[in-house]
């Protein structure tokens, strides 16, 4: 789930990530264009419920490319994504508008 939250001037969007607790995992980290893909840049917080969250604030007025780390060795998209677009190893990254 994406949710989003544009400041008054419009110019950046907090974006909140949340990645339900179906997907079973111990960790979890947010990796796209806005961290370099770097998964200990952005863990994201295991909730009581078993869910992950973390929120960023992104310029608005761009898409951004993005997945999930799930434990370190396997992708997750974000199935409530704005689009998807195919990526050079034959899957497709969630893709985030704001």
């Amino acid at each position: 789930m994406i949710k989003k939250s544009y400041s008054k001037t419009g110019r950046v969007c907090r974006v909140t990530f949340k990645l339900a607790a179906e997907v079973e995992a111990e960790k979890a980290a947010l990796c796209g264009d806005f961290n370099e893909w770097d998964e200990n840049a952005n863990p994201m917080k295991r909730l009581k419920d078993g869910s992950f969250s973390t929120t960023m604030t992104l310029e608005a007025g761009r898409s951004y490319r993005f997945r999930y780390m799930l434990n370190g060795d396997k992708w997750e998209n974000e199935w409530e994504a704005d689009e998807y677009w195919p990526n050079d190893f034959g899957s497709e990254d969630s893709v985030v508008r704001v």
